[in-house]
């Protein structure tokens, strides 16, 4: 009985100094977090922003609330250079655009699980087997991003030109994609959603894309689908990572041609892109 008393208070007095550790770890991390908050949107942050084609026309509101979020990311996130020194415009570039998406989200830190940022100069050559209608093939091309568990890989020559100018392509809206695709534990081109909403968005944007990707089997009669290109047609994941850029990017032209898909993606993200950025 000693014997076994004696182990209940060891397992007692460890437990107890686990959950006070934890504790105690949770409340730095807040403390930090406060710190963190309480920095000022440096003049140079505010430079580089404003630069950006989306930028200017958000509300005051909503440029306070990104300002907070960037600010939170770039003291949150580790960011590594390959082959460049990081510098404070890379930062927030890509602090700016990961957090534009979740503007609306009602999410107090962007990107919670995401540790590291990875940059490089140019676009990166890997090996990859893809599927096309359930035809594999082992491809070797280019990339300018990727997504991966708690890493991003962004190319800064790419990411800097298409940041700064509308375009229907941008890397960091992409990738950021990816992350936000992966938030419910899948990378499937299903984000995060309530379950009510989840038949609708799964029977306009798989419709889209078997319509993709038969087009590209075939490629001919692209028609309307020249917006999303070939690369779409890829996974359901990457339909998902290019139709979030064109919503940002080329939004008056997706909902021209794409008008259910513009729907579900201005009822999950929360924004008329639109309306604000055309």
């Amino acid at each position: 009985m000693e014997y076994h008393a004696a182990l209940l208070i060891i397992m007692a007095g460890l437990g107890t100094t686990f959950f006070t550790l934890l504790l105690l770890n949770e409340w730095r991390k807040k403390s930090v977090l406060n710190e963190i908050r309480k920095l000022p949107f440096t003049e140079q942050y505010e430079a580089v922003v404003a630069r950006t084609p989306h930028y200017h026309r958000l509300s005051n509101d909503d440029k306070l609330k990104l300002q907070r979020s960037i600010i939170t990311f770039t003291h949150t996130k580790e960011f590594i250079g390959v082959g460049l020194s990081v510098t404070d415009e890379m930062k927030v570039l890509i602090a700016f655009y990961a957090c534009l998406l979740l503007i609306h989200k009602n999410i107090e830190n962007c990107y919670d699980n995401l540790k590291t940022i990875i940059i490089y100069p140019h676009s990166v050559m890997i090996k990859e087997v893809r599927s096309y209608g359930g035809i594999y093939a082992k491809e070797q091309f280019m990339i300018q991003g990727q997504s991966a568990n708690d890493t991003v890989v962004i190319t800064w020559h790419e990411a800097r030109k298409e940041s700064y100018h509308m375009r229907h392509t941008n890397v960091i809206i992409h990738e950021f994609a990816h992350e936000i695709d992966f938030m419910d534990g899948e990378i499937d081109g299903v984000p995060p959603l309530e379950h009510s909403k989840y038949d609708g968005w799964v029977n306009i944007l798989y419709k889209e894309f078997n319509a993709l990707n038969t087009i590209v089997l075939k490629d001919r009669d692209w028609g309307k689908y020249k917006l999303l290109g070939a690369y779409a047609a890829s996974n359901e994941a990457e339909f998902f990572a290019v139709v979030t850029e064109r919503f940002f990017e080329s939004p008056a032209a997706l909902q021209k041609h794409f008008p259910q898909l513009y729907d579900e993606l201005e009822d999950f993200y929360q924004i008329d892109t639109a309306e604000l950025f055309s």
